[in-house]
């Protein structure tokens, strides 16, 4: 799997970053504690996020990418309040297809790591993909 010729920039290679805080919306209090902790798919989201974010300056205005694969693994909790650190890195492009590697990092410890697959679409291009017509009108 090597670079796009579609999408010249897009190559394996690219990585971004960003930070984040845990805040209420993305906790959970079913383990224990009282402030709650990051939940798995409140980490994914910052994940794909972040991966997002890395291909968005090389694709034309009308692209976007999606997510259809997710190996994640959550390894350490992050209480409420914790900032953390979201890594993507692009591995390998095939086409439209993308593979990031991530990672979320609390302080000095990983608490999630695995890989992500994306692919490049047209904006609007998914709307009603599913095979439903939205009600009303």
């Amino acid at each position: 799997m090597s670079g796009s010729a579609t999408f010249p920039g897009i190559r394996p290679g690219l990585r971004g970053e960003q930070r984040a805080i845990v805040t209420d919306t993305m906790v959970t209090k079913h383990a224990g504690g009282t402030l709650g902790i990051l939940t798995t798919p409140s980490m994914i989201l910052l994940m794909e996020e972040t991966a997002q974010e890395v291909t968005r300056p090389h694709l034309p205005t009308n692209r976007t990418t999606v997510g259809f694969e997710i190996a994640v693994r959550h390894l350490a909790p992050a209480p409420l309040g914790a900032e953390i650190t979201l890594f993507a890195e692009l591995l390998a492009v095939d086409g439209k297809k993308l593979l990031f590697a991530v990672s979320a990092r609390s302080e000095q410890r990983t608490i999630g790591e695995g890989t992500l697959r994306r692919t490049i679409v047209e904006l609007g291009t998914l709307e009603g993909a599913g095979g439903s017509k939205p009600s009303g009108g």
